[in-house]
């Protein structure tokens, strides 16, 4: 499955939004705003200025990106072409399927990145190496 994703199947998701005067309240379900069951979520935060999360592919974890608080950038390659997202709203995800290469950078103070998986963690599901990953990808 790996081997044939692309940069075309990375997408943002609109999540759902109840707006009120109160505050604004919004949700994630498995299988309804995510194309897979949830096995994992984990959260990136108190990241330093300049640092670079991620550089790295899943062999067959998929992933939904949430903004939390503050912003941050998403740099996403299947090996032949490149595109940066912004992610700025709690309301937004950005859908990664395997087999596409990730960096997070230019966090913003206070930022909150929760992540949503579609495996619990394996180290051999990883792809840490850019060569290792064009090799993976057959390129």
């Amino acid at each position: 499955m790996g081997k044939l994703t692309n940069i075309h199947q990375v997408e943002i998701i609109d999540l759902p939004k109840f707006e009120d005067p109160r505050g604004n309240l919004s949700f994630i379900e498995e299988e309804l705003h995510v194309p897979f069951k949830i096995e994992r979520t984990y959260w990136i935060y108190d990241v330093p200025g300049g640092q670079v999360r991620g550089s790295h592919s899943f062999k067959a974890q998929q992933e939904l990106i949430v903004a939390i608080s503050g912003s941050f950038d998403i740099v996403v390659d299947d090996g032949k072409e490149q595109k940066t997202i912004s992610l700025n709203r709690s309301y937004y995800g950005l859908y990664v399927p395997s087999g596409i290469w990730r960096q997070m950078e230019n966090f913003s103070t206070n930022s909150l990145a929760i992540v949503l998986s579609s495996t619990k963690f394996s180290v051999e599901d990883y792809i840490r190496e850019y060569g290792d990953f064009l090799k993976y990808k057959g390129l």
